[in-house]
């Protein structure tokens, strides 16, 4: 036997054995990704099946509702089309609605921003006792919004309200709080009431930005205001800019404070004030106050892609002025 043919005997088992262990590394490799798979699929399945349920299923049923004539009782239901949609579309009431619900918004966003940023900054300043003060400012956000629209209802009553006492205690008039042109104040005052949610985001914002940058800024001679403003305020900027969303959203679609602080009229009922008569209240009104279920459904996706326009003329407008760390949009 020559050096050739030993040295190719001598080989096979390699060869052989690298074949295997590659052959094992194929047969390996898709069971490990399959069960990957599997294992995401498996943990996410309650939120998906959820979400199939809960959300897409209600949407499309109220997406199907807005082409009907449909009331919710009676079984002679038509079809429509765009009815619906084109009723909505010269409805006064529905764009007058429409507006105040924006103008809450505007004067509603920006203060509670405001104020649970500026209580942020208050109880993140190194004072004692400031875990009892951060839990006392988070406590209103907590309370149901059915409890907080009762204690405001109270609070401001015009006949026995605290708030009236106070004034008539000083000699001043009582005042109808919860009538025009208050009862848009007092609205607001109810969410701000409730800006501890907003705080305890801002003061986790606030504590991830580096001490090493203020203590720079004070060796350079900058003011406090002028720290918070130009380092503090860029480096939340992304904290900020997700409570513009969510308050946007959440303010357009306000309807239990209203509903519970309406004004007495003279025939013993009760109606909501003109200036609280918002895009929810009109829709809460086709749909249980005139049963119209079908033009209430078409008022809710108007809503909803109104919304969809707002946020995102928002991350358009705001795409400029907003600090990243890393780089959203990079590839990983």
């Amino acid at each position: 036997m020559t050096v050739d043919q030993v040295s190719s005997v001598a080989g096979r088992p390699s060869s052989a054995a690298g074949a295997g262990r590659a052959g094992s590394a194929e047969r390996t490799g898709p069971s490990m990704t399959a069960r990957r798979h599997r294992a995401f699929y498996m943990f996410t399945s309650p939120w998906i099946i959820g979400f199939a349920l809960l959300t897409i299923t209600p949407m499309a049923y109220a997406l199907w509702l807005s082409f009907t004539t449909y009331d919710g009782i009676s079984p002679n239901w038509h079809y429509v089309g765009l009815g619906n949609y084109r009723e909505l579309m010269g409805d006064s009431t529905t764009w007058d609605a429409l507006g105040r619900a924006g103008l809450f918004a505007l004067l509603s966003v920006p203060l509670s921003i405001a104020a649970g940023l500026a209580l942020a900054v208050l109880v993140n300043r190194p004072i004692k006792g400031r875990g009892l003060f951060r839990t006392l400012l988070y406590l209103p956000a907590v309370v149901p919004p059915v409890g907080a629209g009762i204690a405001f209802k109270n609070l401001f009553d015009q006949n026995s309200g605290a708030a009236n006492g106070v004034l008539t205690f000083f000699g001043f008039d009582a005042i109808g709080w919860l009538a025009d042109p208050y009862a848009r104040y007092v609205l607001v005052m109810t969410v701000l009431w409730a800006a501890g949610n907003i705080m305890i985001i801002s003061l986790a914002g606030l504590q991830d930005v580096p001490r090493e940058l203020h203590e720079a800024a004070r060796i350079d001679g900058a003011s406090a205001w002028r720290t918070f403003r130009s380092i503090t305020v860029p480096l939340l900027s992304p904290v900020l800019l997700f409570q513009t969303v969510t308050g946007v959203i959440a303010s357009v679609q306000t309807i239990m404070p209203m509903l519970l602080a309406p004004i007495a009229t003279t025939g013993g009922l009760t109606t909501i004030p003109q200036s609280n008569y918002t895009y929810m209240i009109h829709v809460f009104s086709e749909y249980f106050a005139l049963g119209r279920y079908g033009y209430a459904s078409a008022l809710l996706w108007v809503l909803f892609v109104l919304i969809l326009i707002a946020t995102g003329l928002i991350f358009r407008f705001t795409s400029g002025v907003v600090f990243y760390n890393v780089d959203p949009e990079a590839k990983k």
